[in-house]
C-alpha cells in the first residue's frame, strides 16, 4: 500500500478526529487545573535553572536564524526545518541529534530541502549517521520532503501558519513517519501554539504522578494531556518534565537512586 493509505495513517488521522477535542479518558479527571500549576510551580522552584528556558518561549523570524532545530526541539521559524530536528531528536541524546543537525547543514546547506531530497539515500545516512537510526531517519525526512514537493509544488509548510492546530496536526501526520509528538513540537515551539507534546520523559513522568490512566499508551496520553493540562502551562511543563526527567535519578527505575520531588509531593497529597 502506498504512505498515503497505510493503515498507521488511517489510525492517526481516526485519532485527531476522534479526540481532537475531547480526552479518549473523559471520566478520568486527572490532573486538575490546580494539580497542573502546583507541579509547575514545584519544577520551576526545583531548577530555577529552567526560568531561562521559559522566558524566551516563542520563536520569531528574527532569533531563529542561528538556532539548531535539533538541539531546541525544533525552535526555529522555518516549518520543514522545524519537522526535521524533531525528527532529528527522536529516540537519541540532545547532543547527538544537534550533531547530525549540523552536519545536515554543512553537507546540504540550510533550508537546501531539494538538495536533501534528491541526494543519494546513502550521502544522507552518512551526514546523520552521528545522531543514530540514520537509516530509518534519512527515510523518513526524503519521504516527507518529496511528498510535501509533490502535494505543495514547493519545499515549503509556511502556510501551515495560517491554519487552526487540529487542521495543522492533520496535515503533519498525514506524513509517513511522523507522529502526534513530533507534530505537537512543531506546533508548539516553531508556530507558538499550545499544545502537550509527550515524550518519553513526560509519559514516564506523568504516569507517575497518576495524570494518565496506567492503560494509556503515548499517543493516548498525549491526547488526554493535551485536553487535560491547562493552555498557559503547556510549554512551561512540557519543557520542564523533560529536564526533571533528565536530572533527576530518584524518580527512575525503582527508585533507589535517591529522592525525587515529584514522589515527595505525591506523598504530602495523600
Amino acid at each position: 500500500s502506498t504512505p498515503s493509505s497505510s493503515p498507521q495513517k488511517n489510525k492517526k488521522l481516526k485519532l485527531i478526529s476522534d479526540f481532537g477535542t475531547v480526552s479518549p479518558f473523559p471520566d478520568f479527571a486527572h490532573p486538575s487545573p490546580s494539580d497542573a500549576q502546583s507541579i509547575f510551580d514545584l519544577l520551576l522552584s526545583t531548577h530555577p535553572e529552567f526560568k531561562n528556558k521559559l522566558k524566551n518561549t516563542r520563536v520569531t523570524p528574527e532569533n531563529s536564524q542561528d538556532v539548531n532545530s535539533a538541539q531546541t526541539c525544533g525552535k526555529v521559524h522555518d516549518v520543514i526545518d522545524s519537522l526535521i530536528g524533531t525528527i532529528l531528536s527522536q529516540n537519541t541524546s540532545g547532543k547527538n541529534s544537534s550533531g547530525a543537525k549540523r552536519n545536515l547543514d554543512a553537507t546540504f546547506g540550510r533550508h537546501n530541502f531539494k538538495a536533501i531530497a534528491e541526494a543519494p539515500r546513502e550521502q544522507l545516512v552518512e551526514a546523520l549517521r552521528s545522531g543514530g537510526l540514520a537509516n530509518k531517519k534519512a527515510a523518513v525526512i526524503q519521504n516527507v520532503l518529496k511528498e510535501i514537493h509533490e502535494r505543495h509544488g514547493k519545499y515549503s509548510l509556511q502556510h501551515l501558519a495560517s491554519l487552526s492546530d487540529e487542521e495543522v496536526m492533520k496535515e503533519l501526520q498525514s506524513y509517513a513517519g511522523v507522529g502526534p509528538k513530533t507534530a505537537s513540537c512543531v506546533l508548539l515551539f516553531c508556530l507558538g501554539r499550545d499544545s502537550f507534546a509527550v515524550d518519553t520523559h513526560v509519559y514516564r513522568l506523568t504516569r507517575l504522578l497518576g495524570w494518565v490512566p496506567p492503560k494509556a499508551d503515548r499517543v493516548m496520553a498525549q491526547a488526554h494531556l493535551d485536553i487535560r493540562v491547562p493552555n498557559h502551562l503547556k510549554y512551561g511543563l512540557h519543557v520542564m518534565l523533560i529536564g526533571h526527567g533528565r536530572k533527576c535519578s530518584g524518580c527512575k527505575g525503582d527508585g533507589s537512586r535517591g529522592a525525587c520531588v515529584l514522589k515527595t509531593w505525591l506523598k504530602e497529597k495523600k
